[in-house]
């Protein structure tokens, strides 16, 4: 395997890196948002609460007593 930042092999001790170096800027790129995981983007937060809300009730409801 090789190293996802310069591709050298890894070194266990940073694995799946080569280095300290390449483990920070990995970690650097993702602070800076330069990893992104694509979505829609039109989910509603207040939406996605209320479901989760009734999807814990339903579930706490089904429950055998």
């Amino acid at each position: 395997m090789s190293c996802p930042i310069c591709s050298k092999p890894t070194d266990p001790k940073y694995r799946p890196f080569c280095s300290a170096r390449c483990k920070d800027v990995d970690l650097g790129r993702w602070l800076s948002e330069a990893y992104v995981i694509p979505g829609s983007g039109d989910d509603d937060p207040e939406e996605l609460a209320q479901a989760m809300e009734d999807a814990l009730t339903k579930r706490d409801q089904d429950k055998p007593h």
